[in-house]
């Protein structure tokens, strides 16, 4: 190794962030390995390689003893003085013993180092990039699926999306351009490992991010996200400015924001709901776009008992429960829905009279909330339920069935 060598380091150092002190060091001590193996040597030895010049010795350490039993790390005290008159017992005395043909040796093990280290540097890079954006969205493009994984590029490495994250209507191709949310990063064996989806909640959060600027801001916030990627979302959304509509904010100018959330989803439809710490009232409004009248619930349970006028019940639940399954989801309570007839007919409501929730009934609300505004959110392309089809959808969600909530990712 000349100057030369001690250069490259330097543009390493300068390029890649790797310390040449380090890259030294570690180059040392595989010297000291490569010098054991190709000359049988036992002795304890020390390899310094010179910060300017890149001249490398190698140098055999032995213990200073009156009597010498292994002379490969041992030396008398005699020859040591010889040397040096201040050597003492257990002193240690270093004796150059580089090889002639050492610097072949030298130059090719600190080639093998060094691409290493720069693999792994690398990697730790990488690794670090990535792992600070865990959990944000990121655009990559389709190099190649196999049965498992699509294979993304992301520039300086590449994505994992598992088929089963993505979308029913996604149709991706090589060559394609997507969004996608970082799941997870892991370090592996053979560098990091980026998982991603297109299913979880969390790309709808980012992808209004993205779209809203006083999300962005802080100013309008999304509190809560349910989805069932590539058909129906829901989101609930607040604001910490009162001059601020967070649901107009989020649907922008002509639908504009909402819209291009949509198209990114491959159409999938978006409810965007005003959130509210009055768990009734964000029952009410999740259950948007139908109209509800009266919420009874109970804090205990997490049960929520929702009315509904008749013409509106198969809208409230959606096809095959799928509005009564997401608003479950997004508020985290069980719901029941129940047409205006049904519930006079069981006595749960009357409509002239203050608050009812049967006598005979073993369930019994401790809160109610009546409805009092049109105004609690917005479906972009929710497509209302026919009247004929309110036999079929009540079907799925029947009057006894309370809808479990899933938390979101």
């Amino acid at each position: 190794m000349n100057a030369d060598f001690i250069q490259a380091l330097n543009d390493l150092e300068r390029e890649k962030g790797i310390s040449k002190e380090t890259l030294i060091e570690a180059i040392e001590a595989a010297l000291i390995s490569g010098y054991k193996r190709n000359f049988n040597s036992a002795q304890n030895v020390r390899v310094d390689i010179n910060r300017e010049t890149g001249e490398v010795k190698v140098y055999a350490r032995k213990t200073v003893v009156e009597e010498v039993t292994d002379p490969r790390l041992e030396i008398a005290l005699d020859t040591a003085k010889e040397m040096n008159p201040n050597y003492q017992l257990g002193d240690i005395v270093e004796i150059e013993v580089t090889p002639r043909d050492f610097g072949r040796i030298a130059a090719q093990t600190a080639k093998q180092v060094v691409t290493q280290r720069i693999r792994e540097a690398e990697r730790q890079i990488i690794y670090h990039t990535f792992v600070d954006r865990e959990h944000d969205i990121i655009t990559g493009i389709v190099q190649r699926r196999d049965s498992r994984y699509l294979y993304v590029d992301l520039g300086r490495t590449e994505g994992l999306l598992p088929l089963h994250e993505l979308m029913p209507t996604d149709d991706v191709k090589q060559g394609d351009r997507i969004k996608a949310y970082i799941t997870r990063v892991e370090k592996t064996t053979k560098g990091p490992q980026i998982l991603l989806s297109r299913t979880h909640p969390g790309l709808l959060k980012r992808l209004f991010e993205l779209e809203v600027p006083e999300i962005y801001d802080g100013v309008v916030e999304i509190k809560a996200v349910a989805r069932e990627a590539g058909e129906r979302s829901k989101i609930a959304v607040t604001s910490h400015d009162p001059n601020v509509d967070p649901v107009g904010a989020c649907v922008g100018p002509k639908g504009m924001r909402v819209q291009t959330v949509v198209g990114e989803l491959n159409g999938e439809k978006v409810d965007i709901v005003r959130w509210s710490d009055d768990p009734a009232e964000f029952i009410a409004n999740a259950l948007s776009p139908a109209k509800v009248v009266h919420v009874l619930i109970d804090r205990d349970s997490k049960v929520s008992r929702v009315i509904v006028p008749d013409h509106q019940l198969s809208l409230a639940i959606g096809r095959r429960g799928q509005n009564a399954r997401l608003a479950a989801k997004l508020t985290g309570w069980k719901i029941d829905i129940k047409s205006e007839t049904q519930a006079r007919e069981e006595g749960l409501w009357d409509p002239e009279a203050e608050n009812t929730a049967g006598e005979d009934d073993a369930w019994a609300a401790d809160e109610v909330w009546e409805a009092d505004t049109d105004t609690a959110g917005i479906a972009v392309d929710a497509e209302p339920e026919e009247e004929g089809a309110a036999g079929d959808a009540a079907s799925d969600v029947s009057d006894d069935t309370v809808t479990d909530p899933t938390e979101p990712r």
